[in-house]
């Protein structure tokens, strides 16, 4: 007897009336209309039943500290990035954890079960890194939980930096992080990634930089991230994040950096709603959008994901764990309006994120995790379009989640009788 059987669901990829079976956490049959005995059956109705959504872009020590100690004015990276300096120094293990730990719960109720989150080594207590290690912990049976060792205030440009860098991998943290940008001169930064590939190569660790996070079109680490990759044998380990100052640049360089990027094998994250926000902040009109190039990424045949950045913390005021929210944005900023370009949006929060985050078992075929969301929408499209319901979330094969579905009833003067929606509203 089967354990699970999810009955008529849509799949991301078209096919309908698809039953999925499930055995000891395990998907073991994909296919139209099954039926067999387990000890539960779950009619889908047709709704859309996907791998869950991840996020491979985030900062789970900071998230939740919205107006401490006081809120963003300028609305500007680098001032937000004054304000996470002036609240460190307050910062209690119990706090980042509580926080950290209702944001993972507003995670699972919405399908995120998979989250890649720098965190800060700039302060040689690596209180925020030990504080997220107990997190990762905590999450593991339900949450899988990536840290990225990423030192905030410039692993050059802080006293320590390389140091305090290491020793946080040395207590389990995943991933070299950097920000080249903020190191203070351009040679700086550029040595930045070298020093840290060089560092991420020896230790058999992938990497995951932010870069760019600009409107100089001038900011190009990118470009010596993807040189260091290739020529430390790095392909497929190595992530650019952000690089924002692709949107300034133009357009006869991205000719020639794009094919780089893909030669190299470096996955790109953008943050559609923190790029549009944090970026353009000086310019008058015309106003730069403040995302990186998607579309010619992706057509490139660079590996492309969106990620969520932040939720309600020093940069950004708003968010709510929702990667659905993150894709409506993304679709919008980069243009993506066709069928096609909708439906890569839906991939860049959930396959593509999965394989820049080399996840294991992540799927829905034979032999992958039986982990997976039931929307309330009938394809991608229209999960982005009505930031679908989460009905169900599991995690191999145990429920965690749940919501009743949508509905709503009106009841207009001039209309016989009362009228339901349980779809388009």
């Amino acid at each position: 007897m089967l354990d699970l059987l999810i009955t008529n669901a849509t799949l991301p990829d078209g096919r309908t009336g698809m039953s999925v079976a499930v055995e000891a956490g395990r998907i073991v049959e994909v296919t139209p209309g099954l039926s067999a005995p387990a000890h539960e059956i779950v009619a889908a109705a047709g709704y859309l039943l996907s791998p869950p959504f991840c996020d491979p872009h985030f900062h789970m020590d900071a998230c939740l500290s919205y107006g401490l100690p006081r809120v963003n004015q300028s609305g500007t990276l680098l001032e937000g990035i004054a304000l996470w300096g002036e609240l460190k120094p307050t910062l209690k293990a119990e706090d980042i954890i509580e926080r950290a730990l209702t944001y993972c719960d507003w995670a699972v109720a919405k399908g995120l079960l998979a989250i890649r989150s720098h965190v800060d080594t700039s302060d040689p207590s690596l209180l925020a890194v030990e504080a997220l290690l107990e997190v990762k912990r905590r999450v593991a049976p339900y949450l899988a939980l990536q840290l990225v060792a990423f030192p905030q205030d410039g692993v050059l440009r802080s006293k320590g930096g390389v140091d305090n860098l290491k020793r946080a991998l040395d207590l389990g943290v995943d991933v070299v992080g950097g920000i080249p940008h903020f190191e203070r001169t351009m040679s700086e930064g550029a040595a930045s990634v070298k020093l840290l590939c060089e560092i991420a190569a020896d230790r058999g660790k992938p990497v995951d930089m932010h870069c760019d996070e600009s409107d100089d079109p001038l900011s190009r680490h990118i470009e010596t991230l993807a040189f260091e990759t290739h020529r430390l044998g790095l392909q497929g380990r190595v992530t650019g994040s952000h690089c924002t100052s692709m949107h300034s640049m133009d357009n006869y360089y991205v000719s020639k950096l794009i094919p780089l990027i893909a030669e190299s094998g470096v996955s790109i994250v953008a943050n559609p709603l923190v790029n549009i926000t944090l970026q353009g902040r000086h310019d008058t009109y015309p106003k730069r959008r403040g995302m990186t190039r998607v579309p010619e990424l992706m057509a490139a045949g660079v590996n492309v994901a969106f990620g969520h950045d932040c939720v309600m913390d020093p940069w950004y005021g708003m968010g709510s764990g929702d990667m659905l929210e993150v894709a409506h944005m993304g679709l919008h900023v980069a243009q993506m309006t066709s069928q096609k370009g909708i439906r890569a949006c839906f991939d860049a929060v959930t396959t593509n994120a999965a394989k820049l985050m080399h996840l294991q078992g992540y799927g829905l075929e034979p032999g992958c995790d039986a982990s997976f969301v039931l929307l309330q929408a009938r394809d991608p499209i229209e999960a982005i379009r009505l930031r679908a319901n989460r009905l169900k979330v599991w995690k191999k094969g145990k429920l965690l989640a749940e919501s009743a579905p949508a509905a709503s009833m009106l009841h207009l003067p001039g209309r016989n009788g009362a009228t339901s929606f349980t779809r388009s509203l």
